[in-house]
């Protein structure tokens, strides 16, 4: 309902700030991420997310659209709540949270504090899909990781690897080096396979 506030800013707090908009303060909750984003200027602009319950609407503000499209995705996962996504994005910023998603890394969605092992991986059973979907549209570092991983896996089958083995070794190795070029995805697996 309301996509973002544009408007003067009255107060600043590492959890929430208080924006004037035409004569109506608009008091929205952040992540520390945003805040750390926020100037400390008068004229400040927040993408927000309204989550209406019977006892509340709940404002959210976000500095980037990739932020508040996260938001959303993480709590369109069961058992994950808007406090928990925010705190999420307190603790990770975005590009830590994607990354951890669409490399399944269990721990790191863990590391967060209120979040369990079933629910880090719900998150990124949930999640991958959309994650990857997203990169696509972003491009966030580790799509490029995917696409290595693809054109090394190729490679390695032209070789004539078996697909399912090489596939484990490049998963392992896009794993533990995200930034991976297909040349050194290939190297490493020809020394694993």
């Amino acid at each position: 309902m309301i996509s973002h506030i544009q408007g003067r800013l009255i107060e600043k707090n590492p959890t929430d700030v208080v924006i004037d908009c035409n004569g109506v303060g608009y008091f929205i909750n952040i992540s520390l991420h945003t805040f750390s984003q926020i100037p400390d200027g008068e004229n400040v602009k927040l993408f927000t997310h309204l989550q209406v319950r019977e006892d509340a609407h709940i404002l959210y503000g976000f500095s980037q659209v990739a932020e508040r499209e996260i938001f959303r995705l993480l709590i369109s996962v069961s058992g994950v709540g808007a406090s928990t996504a925010r705190t999420m994005l307190s603790s990770l910023s975005p590009e830590q949270v994607t990354e951890a998603i669409a490399s399944g890394d269990v721990a790191t969605i863990q590391s967060v504090k209120g979040i369990g092992v079933k629910t880090a991986q719900r998150v990124l059973l949930d999640l991958k899909d959309k994650i990857l979907k997203v990169y696509g549209l972003t491009g966030i570092s580790a799509v490029s990781s995917n696409t290595n991983k693809n054109e090394a896996l190729s490679a390695l089958e032209t070789l004539g690897f078996v697909r399912k083995q090489a596939e484990k070794v490049c998963d392992k190795i896009v794993t533990e080096n995200p930034q991976a070029s297909v040349e050194t995805i290939i190297k490493l697996a020809l020394k694993n396979l």
